[in-house]
């Protein structure tokens, strides 16, 4: 064993003595970049790792400039501009309040803090204190009485009147999904520096808002994300050269690279769960998940992801827990789970209360929902027993869950696995959007978004994802599953039926398109008058959801809109264009 240690061992070392010569330079490359000389904007001085616009792009970090603006110095962020108050360069903290503050004495904060993007990894909040919290901005469409957990956000007596006035309230970040209204949408996460503001008044969040809020960096990072072409070009050389010599060992240590893989697989989970410690759920160790479950005796269902038990917590509390599958080796569905539902609160978008980490067990810990899920009860004839009302009801519910991910986040949330089965009813048959081991997350300035392959379930998939040719993937991929749900929702059947009677009424979207055209959808069901009406607004919304090319779709927001509109005022739309092709 040390005859192989010292077999791999040395010839490295001759290798890292060779790459002294090959490029002595890289620690003096840093110091080229952070002896540009510092510049003044007001009273702020401003040196690496910060920079200027005005200043050369070598000075500095180009995600740190800084722009200088009437003798004040703004940091522009994706969502919004903030003021610099003071940077430190000892502590490496830099204070910031947000521009809009102050503007006049009926400003209200609009900017967030970039949680999502990788940008807060180099640049962070300070949790140093435990005097600092996060709270909700939010935008409600009607007055909320229940003022201990909605704190009035106005600080003027007279709103501006409009047909659909707007209410603005502050919630603590630590709000559960319980207290959260469905009237309202958050609009921003404020960082504030008060351990909970539960009880405040409006002038004292006003008054520890306008101290602004702090941020800090780490030198050694930015000290070595600098390199010359030079430098490059070696490390270049110095990797070929030890891939070289791995290659010749990899066959022999086959077993100890798999385990290499393995614990990477757990840093990368343990990194993220690091970076994204200010929002996150509770973490519980495995020996609490088996006792929640009982040894996991109540099974509840399971499929690719892997099983889901029934549980209960000590506050009597019902869960369902997901225990990933270990074939999930990059941990992905991990990560994606806990990035988007980790910290978001709608009513109509499952609850992640936590979730457990160790080695190669992964789980997740949900509310539990009492009536499962809409597939047993659209494609059951024992369970298919909901009024109409009721399914409308499901179906606008499921609409704004799915708004909300499209706009109402800091990042838009696209979930590209839309269909009944991922959609839970709790007790109230309230509505629930889960299952986000395939969602992405992307700035909301991103129309068009990249894949490197095509994802969701066969039968809900936007064309798009196939067919290159139609048009780029966007949001719209998840109005086009939305329609397709909905449509079986309407005909409380599979959209394609390879045992029905008539061979016109295989595909369903283009069988009820022909019905509802001519006038005639009463032999789905004895509707009266009012059902009538429902089935066929939900109809025409589901034939514009799932048009062919993305650009003919409505957004989510439309599709709301469309929803709630009388049917009378609904335009018809064009017949599916995949009616006639398929086998």
């Amino acid at each position: 064993m040390y005859l192989w240690m010292l077999s791999v061992i040395l010839p490295l070392l001759c290798l890292l003595a060779f790459a002294s010569f090959l490029f002595p330079d890289t620690g003096r490359v840093t110091e080229k970049y952070k002896h540009c000389g510092s510049s003044l904007c007001g009273n702020i001085n401003i040196t690496y790792p910060f920079r200027l616009k005005t200043q050369s792009h070598r000075c500095g970090n180009k995600e740190l400039e800084l722009v200088c603006q009437n003798n004040r110095t703004i940091f522009p962020m994706k969502h919004g501009n903030f003021y610099v108050q003071h940077i430190s360069y000892s502590d490496e903290t830099i204070q910031l309040l947000d521009e809009s503050l102050g503007n006049d004495n009926c400003s209200i904060p609009h900017s967030s803090y970039p949680w999502y993007t990788s940008f807060s990894k180099k640049i962070y909040l300070d949790r140093t204190t435990s005097e600092y919290s996060i709270m909700y901005l939010v935008n409600c469409t009607m007055q909320i009485n229940y003022t201990s957990v909605y704190i009035d956000a106005f600080r003027c007596t007279n709103n501006t009147a409009s047909s659909r006035p707007a209410y603005f309230y502050f919630l603590d970040g630590n709000t559960t999904a319980s207290d959260f209204d469905e009237s309202c949408r958050v609009e921003a996460q404020v960082p504030i520096m008060l351990a909970n503001i539960t009880g405040r008044s409006t002038f004292d969040i006003y008054t520890k808002l306008l101290t602004g809020f702090q941020l800090s960096w780490s030198t050694f990072y930015y000290d070595y994300v600098w390199l010359s072409w030079d430098s490059i070009v070696n490390i270049a050389i110095l990797a070929q050269a030890v891939d070289a010599y791995a290659g010749n060992t990899y066959s022999r240590h086959n077993r100890q690279k798999l385990k290499r893989r393995h614990l990477s697989v757990d840093d990368d989970i343990e990194n993220f769960l690091q970076s994204q410690n200010n929002l996150m759920p509770i973490r519980y160790s495995y020996s609490e998940i088996k006792r929640m479950t009982d040894g996991f005796k109540n099974k509840l269902g399971q499929g690719g992801y892997g099983y889901v038990f029934k549980g209960k917590l000590r506050s009597g509390q019902l869960v369902a827990i997901k225990l990933l599958n270990n074939s999930k080796a990059n941990g992905q569905d991990f990560i994606n789970e806990v990035a988007t539902i980790g910290r978001i609160h709608h009513v109509n978008v499952v609850r992640l209360i936590g979730f457990c980490v160790k080695g190669s067990k992964q789980a997740l810990v949900y509310d539990f929902m009492k009536n499962g899920s809409l597939d047993k009860i659209i494609f059951s004839a024992e369970n298919n027993t909901l009024s109409w009302q009721k399914m409308f009801e499901i179906a606008l519910g499921v609409a704004r869950g799915i708004e909300y991910l499209h706009r109402g986040c800091e990042m838009q949330i696209l979930h590209f696995d839309i269909k009944p089965r991922n959609i839970l009813l709790d007790e109230n048959f309230t509505p629930k959007v889960s299952d986000f081991g395939l969602a992405k997350l992307y700035s909301v300035d991103n129309d068009i978004i990249s894949l490197t392959a095509a994802r969701g379930t066969v039968g809900y998939m936007a064309p798009e994802l196939f067919y290159k040719n139609l048009g780029g993937i966007s949001y719209k991929a998840d109005v086009y599953s939305f329609g397709m749900m909905l449509m079986e929702i309407t005909g409380r059947r599979k959209n394609l039926n390879a045992s029905a009677e008539q061979s016109s009424q295989i595909y369903f979207p283009s069988w009820i398109y022909d019905r509802l055209d001519e006038g005639d959808i009463m032999d789905l069901g004895d509707l009266i008058e009012n059902e009538n009406k429902i089935m066929r607004k939900m109809v025409i919304v589901a034939l514009w959801c799932i048009q062919m090319k993305p650009t003919d779709r409505p957004s989510m927001s439309k599709v709301l809109n469309m929803l709630e509109s009388e049917v009378e005022l609904l335009e018809m739309p064009p017949k599916p264009s995949f009616s006639g092709n398929v086998n």
